[in-house]
């Protein structure tokens, strides 16, 4: 697999590049910041052009938000590209612009992930087949920020649970190992969990995601109390 990584901390872009190779994959760039990257992408030929590619949220010169602009901009450009974003921390905002692109294969992770090197390949390759893997804290927060909806309110706990596995990226078979169903059920409550979203499911499993979460990005802001003291 082929890799381009967009990363400013020369230990991390340094890790993640031995560890890509020990793994059997070839970085085909690594870069400390966006300045080079749209160039290298419309340079590359097809034996250098990456199969994914890996940026931090927060890139020089500003720290703030390099890295995700220059994602949305790869997604408009190269839609297809899987793109896996690092982040030190859930940054929600960035998370929902590129869910709401519907578009190719991604990955929203925090930097803590890498850690556990196994589940972070895992990751990688996921995403780089066609999958989508999404933070349990970047899900948890969409999710909760969107509780007091009425179309949330519908849902019942498993069928949040089973939601917050599908958003995570895992298969009709790990949500029923996880959550101890059979595959019939988990089946019955994604059916659920979309017509009561009002959602129609495709048959492939990484729209259904980018699309369930989309949908509860575009919901009603939550209620608030107005009722002064």
């Amino acid at each position: 697999m082929r890799v381009l990584i967009c990363e400013d901390s020369m230990l991390l872009r340094e890790g993640l590049v031995r560890l890509l190779a020990h793994s059997g994959h070839e970085v085909v760039a690594d870069l400390p910041d966006t300045s080079g990257l749209m160039d290298f992408l419309a340079q590359a030929d097809e034996d250098a052009f990456p199969q994914i590619a890996i940026l931090d949220v927060r890139l020089p010169p500003t720290y703030t938000d390099e890295g995700i602009r220059a994602a949305l901009e790869v997604r408009r450009n190269y839609p297809q590209l899987p793109l896996l974003v690092l982040s030190q921390y859930v940054e929600e905002r960035y998370a929902s612009e590129l869910i709401s692109m519907q578009s190719g294969s991604l990955g929203y992770l925090l930097k803590d992930r890498v850690a556990d090197v196994t589940e972070f390949i895992a990751s990688l390759e996921q995403i780089a087949s066609g999958g989508t893997v999404l933070d349990q804290e970047v899900v948890a927060q969409l999710l909760t920020r969107r509780n007091h909806d009425d179309r949330m309110q519908r849902l019942t706990d498993r069928e949040r649970s089973v939601l917050t596995a599908l958003a995570e990226g895992k298969s009709n078979q790990a949500i029923a190992a996880l959550l101890f169903l059979s595959e019939a059920s988990v089946e019955k409550y994604i059916t659920s969990i979309f017509q009561k979203l009002g959602l129609e499911a495709d048959g492939t499993g990484n729209r259904r995601v980018l699309a369930a979460l989309a949908h509860i990005e575009t919901l009603g802001t939550p209620r608030t109390d107005r009722t002064k003291p």
